[in-house]
């Protein structure tokens, strides 16, 4: 069975990006995140999500 939540590091190796920037990412709202006690966790489909808008936006332009 596939995660559906990803801790920080995870979802920084997912997306290939800083952790410092998925923290950004996170507090713009840009992608979406939970507390489990005190980490946060991501969905997948949130990640998902982000990904599929930028491919939008670069589509689009």
């Amino acid at each position: 069975m596939a995660k559906l939540l990803l801790t920080v590091p995870e979802a920084v190796e997912a997306l290939s990006i800083s952790r410092a920037k998925l923290y950004r990412l996170m507090d713009s709202g840009a992608i979406p995140y939970l507390h489990i006690d005190r980490s946060r966790r991501i969905p997948l489909s949130g990640l998902e999500k982000y990904v599929a808008d930028l491919l939008a936006k670069e589509i689009a332009a």
